[in-house]
C-alpha cells in the first residue's frame, strides 16, 4: 500500500473497529475522569483530504486545542486530537473546577492537564491497537497549541506529504448524560507502519 487511497474495504473495516475499540476505551477512561458515566457513538472514520479537515471542524480559523501525540517503536507517526470549546470547556470544569469562555483564559496549569488528558485518550487507542496486533507501541509526551484549526494543521504537514494528501479522520460523539460533545481525532501512523500493522492482522 503505497497511501490511504489504496486502503481496501477489509482495511478500512479494520481500521473502523480499531477506532471502536479505541473509543470504547477512551469512553471508560472518561468516565473515570469525569466521575459519571460517559457513553459514545459508533466512530464515523473517513479518510479525507488534509484539506477538508478544516471544513469539517468549522473552517480554517475556528479555534481549537491540538494535543499531538508522537508514537514510536513498532508503529511510528502520530495521533492529533483536536478539541473544541465545548469539549475543553467540560474537561477543565470537572479537572479544576473552571469554567472557561475564551482559549484566551487557559494557563499553564490548564495547558498540563489537557496534554494528560491527550495521553490518556492517546493510550485508549494505542491500547486497542497493541492488543490486536501484539505490536509494541510506544507513545512520546504530547505538544499542545491552542490556535485556529488551519495553523494547528500546518504542523504535521510533512508527515501529511510523505503519506499524500489523505489522512485517516475518526469522530464520535460522547455523551455524559445531557451533554454530547464529539471527539475528533487524526490518525497519522507511517505508512511502513500501517503496512506493518496490516500484516499481522492478516489483511495485508
Amino acid at each position: 500500500m503505497e497511501n490511504f487511497d489504496n486502503l481496501n474495504d477489509i482495511q478500512k473495516d479494520v481500521l473502523r473497529e480499531i477506532g471502536n475499540i479505541g473509543g470504547g476505551n477512551a469512553a471508560t477512561a472518561l468516565s473515570s475522569i469525569l466521575t459519571g458515566k460517559v457513553d459514545m457513538s459508533l466512530p464515523e472514520l473517513r479518510i479525507v483530504g488534509v484539506n477538508e479537515i478544516s471544513m469539517l471542524l468549522g473552517g480554517p480559523e475556528k479555534e481549537v486545542v491540538g494535543i499531538l501525540v508522537p508514537m514510536t517503536d513498532d508503529v511510528k507517526g502520530m495521533l492529533l486530537f483536536l478539541l473544541d470549546k465545548e469539549f475543553t470547556h467540560m474537561l477543565l470544569s470537572v479537572l479544576l473546577d473552571k469554567t472557561i469562555d475564551s482559549f484566551e483564559n487557559i494557563n499553564e496549569m490548564d495547558m498540563s492537564a489537557l496534554k494528560e488528558i491527550g495521553n490518556i485518550l492517546g493510550g485508549s487507542y494505542i491500547n486497542a491497537i497493541c492488543g490486536l496486533t501484539a505490536l509494541d507501541i510506544k507513545l512520546l509526551p504530547p505538544d499542545i497549541a491552542i490556535d485556529m484549526v488551519g495553523a494547528i494543521l500546518n504542523y504535521p504537514a510533512e508527515l501529511f506529504g510523505a503519506m499524500g494528501d489523505k489522512v485517516l479522520y475518526i469522530e464520535e460523539n460522547f455523551f455524559s448524560g445531557a451533554e454530547s460533545i464529539k471527539s475528533h481525532l487524526l490518525i497519522m501512523p507511517e505508512l511502513d507502519s500501517l503496512n506493518i500493522m496490516f500484516k499481522r492482522l492478516g489483511v495485508d
